[in-house]
């Protein structure tokens, strides 16, 4: 009895060993994309949304006065730096003619001492959806009033 229960000791600290030794890090990498829509050149003011994971830019005013606000996506200004900021910027908005918004994600879990997982996903967001694809940026003035 002694023996048995000091084999089922050991089998249970080897098991343990095993699962704490496997270990996983996953990466997940997604990317928004505007596409079609029309070129536009609007001013507002850069915030922040979700967080700090993502910008809009506020107060956007129509041809009717109408006051709007967009999300912002872009991948080659840095919008970090002009929060606060009033802006004018340059680029492609979903709200108009036949926009819409792409995203795709891949995700990666690499497992150590086992296979690793790759998965994506794409969706497509058809409509009037208030996105704005930056091409360009020029700060207007430092703070929004």
């Amino acid at each position: 009895m002694k023996r048995t229960f000091q084999t089922l000791c050991a089998v249970v600290a080897v098991s343990a060993v095993s699962l704490a030794a496997q270990t996983s890090q996953t990466e997940r990498k997604s990317t928004i994309k505007v596409k079609d829509g029309e070129s536009v050149k609007v001013t507002g003011c850069v915030a922040p949304v979700n967080g700090g994971h993502g910008f809009m830019l506020t107060n956007v005013a129509d041809k009717t006065g109408a006051l709007r606000d967009y999300i912002l996506v872009s991948d080659d200004v840095d919008l970090s730096k002009h929060i606060g900021h009033r802006v004018q910027i340059e680029g492609t908005a979903t709200d108009r003619k036949d926009g819409k918004v792409q995203t795709e994600t891949q995700t990666r879990t690499k497992v150590e001492g086992g296979d690793d997982k790759e998965t994506k996903h794409k969706s497509e967001i058809n409509g009037p959806s208030p996105y704005l694809g930056v091409r360009s940026l020029k700060m207007l003035a430092a703070a929004c009033q």
